[in-house]
């Protein structure tokens, strides 16, 4: 590297990586699935709280964030794609029909190292970095699948070979990222070869110079003061995630005027969708007593011993589903405002009115994050239907009957059935509602980026990240967050080779 400057640094490596957590390589906790959970407000989680949450109890929710070298899936790794038409919205909401699925099937496809042999070629990839098996791949036989499979296809769900093809709904067996039985990192299935790597090093702000053309990213200026400045020809990436990505840019003058002012930030670009549009699963625990503990059923029973086990989390299947159509149209016509209606979709959620703003122009102190959980009906509506399919499922089934002696409350709280009134259900999803931690959507594309992931009226600068996916996906964010990467390289290759 040449010194062009006491503090700034011309960049000559091809690319620097600059992370603000560290290399977890080593870390004891990393590999073993069973031992994830104890990352949660551990050295690499930045134990963030939302601000209190207003519709639901008024109180503030824990929502991690990673700071460490491969990002979130250091603590939170899964592997499902999600329903087809959520990517179609996406597409259609952009004008661009490389975000639809069939336009980033072939990049699900590459990022894949299926090891189901009988995988449908057309749909999964044999050759990619990420190992993904289905749960029975790993040698682990839970003594419930049957059990609660049958309860499923009880409610009227049907059974379905693979949910990672586009059309999930129903319900289908649990698809995994893992290793022989070890979770992957980032920077280690996808080798940094060639990288000059800043790790623990924050960034202060991007760069940005005026030429004939307008705004044009130069290079980032780190927290300690110092610059690095990168060629004429390169450009700045920005892969903070949906909670760090719109900090970075509004400390750098990009941004809506008011926020900007209010930290005496000097507005470079007006794009007031910064920092918007953010959106998460929501999520709610039940807990039961089983009718036979003594049959080994969960893990604290010292017969749930199987070594094969430890391969992974103690899950067998995955249920998708979509809402009665009448009641979410009925849900949505209240709301006066909300994600358009798609028939037939599956739901996870749908909320799209939370926010990222910033508390500072200090870029190590923690963003403010509001999800505004449950802020709309359509939302309230799609969590009573959540409550009432799993009441369904536990409380009213043969299979639940047989399995379950009672739910394990709270104080105060009496067993809701599938014929609740809503005001019942409504409040035990207020005090329990927490995050699923997969959010997105606040550097979003059409509002801040556009189809390439370049951000409006600045050259050279992109966000590739969840934080510009558009609409809520019925997903585990890591595999489209990983297609997406793999068809923005692909974008940024060809914007670069000559005419």
């Amino acid at each position: 590297m040449a010194t062009v400057h006491p503090d700034r640094t011309l960049i000559k490596s091809s690319w620097v990586v600059i992370e603000a957590g560290s290399d977890v390589t080593n870390h004891p906790h990393i590999y073993k699935p069973l031992e994830a959970a104890k990352l949660h407000f551990s050295d690499i989680d930045y134990k963030y709280f939302t601000t209190p949450q207003v519709h639901l109890d008024e109180k503030p929710r824990y929502v991690y964030g990673v700071k460490a070298l491969s990002g979130a899936v250091a603590i939170n790794s899964g592997w499902i794609r999600g329903d087809a038409s959520d990517y179609a919205q996406w597409a259609h909401q952009v004008g661009d029909d490389r975000w639809t699925y069939q336009g980033l099937l072939s990049y699900f496809r590459r990022s894949e190292h299926h090891l189901e042999p009988n995988a449908d070629p057309n749909q999964h990839g044999f050759q990619g970095p990420m190992h993904i098996y289905f749960v029975t791949s790993s040698g682990r036989h839970y003594p419930l699948r049957e059990t609660i499979l049958n309860a499923w296809k009880s409610i009227g769900l049907k059974e379905v070979a693979d949910a990672n093809n586009g059309a999930p709904q129903g319900v289908a067996e649990l698809v995994e990222n893992r290793c022989d039985g070890l979770r992957q990192l980032t920077s280690v299935a996808y080798p940094l070869t060639g990288a000059q790597i800043m790790t623990e090093t924050y960034v202060a702000r991007i760069t940005l110079h005026d030429n004939k053309l307008g705004k044009v990213a130069t290079g980032v200026e780190l927290a300690n003061g110092r610059r690095l400045s990168i060629k004429e020809s390169g450009e700045v990436l920005l892969c903070g995630g949906a909670y760090r990505s719109p900090q970075v840019l509004m400390l750098s003058g990009i941004g809506g005027k008011h926020i900007l002012e209010e930290h005496g930030i000097l507005q470079e670009i007006d794009l007031p969708g910064v920092g918007y549009n953010l959106h998460d699963h929501q999520m709610i625990f039940r807990y039961w007593k089983l009718r036979h503990p003594e049959r080994g059923l969960a893990m604290a029973s010292p017969d749930f011993a199987d070594p094969a086990f430890e391969k992974g989390n103690p899950v067998d299947c995955i249920a998708a589903m979509t809402v009665p159509e009448d009641g979410l149209r009925a849900a949505i016509a209240t709301d006066k405002t909300h994600a358009s209606l798609q028939g037939g979709r599956s739901h996870f959620e749908l909320n799209i009115l939370g926010s990222i703003t910033i508390s500072s122009k200090d870029p190590t102190a923690a963003p403010v994050i509001d999800p505004n959980y449950c802020a709309t009906e359509a939302d309230r509506h799609i969590m009573r239907q959540g409550w009432r399919t799993m009441s369904r499922l536990m409380l009213e089934t043969p299979e639940g009957k047989d399995l379950v002696a009672e739910e394990i409350l709270p104080e105060g709280y009496n067993c809701l059935q599938s014929d609740a009134c809503d005001e019942d259900i409504d409040a035990r999803i207020k005090i329990g509602g927490m995050s699923c931690y997969h959010p997105a959507g606040s550097c979003s594309m059409g509002e801040v980026v556009d189809g390439s992931c370049k951000v409006d009226g600045v050259q050279g600068l992109r966000v590739v990240d969840a934080s510009v996916i558009p609409v809520p996906l019925a997903a585990h964010y890591q595999a489209p967050v990983f297609a997406l990467a793999e068809q923005a390289a692909d974008i940024i290759i060809a914007d670069r080779k000559p005419l």
